[in-house]
């Protein structure tokens, strides 16, 4: 991937790096498998308020990705790659020897012509999906499932990936793009390769209304708040605001956030390095 950086002939370009969007071949979506959005403006049910600071953006179709790589064993031609802009990482179309059409998460390195297939024979080529029973230790993979059958759930987003270190009966285990270490049921299918756009979390917006264009709008301050708005706001001058906590007041830094889950004995390793007690 590239990174373009801009020449400062505006305010809003003078700190701006954006995508190149080298490995982009066309502009024009597959029609037949867009859906439309519907924009909530951050609005529930009711015509309420539940969320804060979402708003505007620019129209935008959702393209309809194939996350289970159910189509196994005929093989497809990757027809071009696309921006997406529902999500970080660049999506393939993909034509299959049937006349079928999918799209799926571009692996980094993968161009048009490329031949890609899915199945639980198939070879650990890049793009191909199949079960970690069968791939090689050391392989990376995105696009990984937790239940077989369910389509892929984790390393979706741009540049992730995971590592298969180890299988045993029932079980891979997996060096998680946060370092953890988990163990992931070994029937599940994964796609050969890391995700695309790995240089996304280089960019730089350059101004404020590129994330207006997203539908993201400014958001304030606790500390800048009044007591009532927030537990951080009020005070004379520029008071901090005391120890860092939501507006509900759950603290931000310093207490655990993650609640029990019965996935938990499948963590062998945490991000932050401390193995847990199963």
């Amino acid at each position: 991937m590239a990174l373009r950086k801009y020449k400062p002939v505006t305010a809003g370009t003078r700190w701006r790096i954006g995508n190149a969007f080298a490995e982009v071949t066309t502009n024009v979506p597959e029609k037949t498998l867009l859906t439309p959005i519907k924009r909530t403006g951050g609005r529930n049910s009711q015509g309420r308020r539940a969320m804060r600071y979402i708003g505007g953006g620019h129209k935008k179709m959702y393209r309809v990705i194939d996350f289970k790589r159910n189509k196994k064993d005929i093989p497809a031609t990757v027809n071009s790659i696309e921006y997406d802009p529902n999500r970080t990482a660049f999506i393939a179309l993909l034509h299959y020897a049937d006349g079928e059409k999918r799209y799926i998460i571009a692996p980094q390195g993968l161009t048009v012509g490329m031949k890609v297939m899915s199945g639980d024979t198939v070879a650990p080529d890049l793009g191909n999906a199949l079960p970690m029973k069968n791939m090689p230790l050391g392989t990376i993979i995105h696009n990984i499932e937790l239940q077989p059958g369910q389509g892929a759930k984790m390393a979706r987003s741009a540049g992730a990936s995971a590592q298969l270190n180890a299988k045993e009966e029932k079980y891979a285990v997996l060096k998680m793009p946060s370092g953890e270490l988990r163990k992931v049921l070994i029937n599940c299918y994964a796609t050969v390769g890391s995700a695309s756009n790995s240089d996304h979390a280089l960019e730089s917006m350059g101004k404020a209304g590129r994330n207006r264009w997203k539908g993201i709008k400014p958001r304030n301050r606790g500390v800048a708040m009044n007591p009532v708005d927030h537990p951080m706001g009020g005070g004379e001058g520029r008071a901090s605001g005391g120890h860092p906590r939501s507006r509900t007041g759950k603290y931000a830094k310093g207490e655990k956030t993650r609640k029990k889950k019965g996935s938990d004995k499948l963590i062998i390793v945490r991000s932050n390095g401390k193995k847990l007690k199963n």
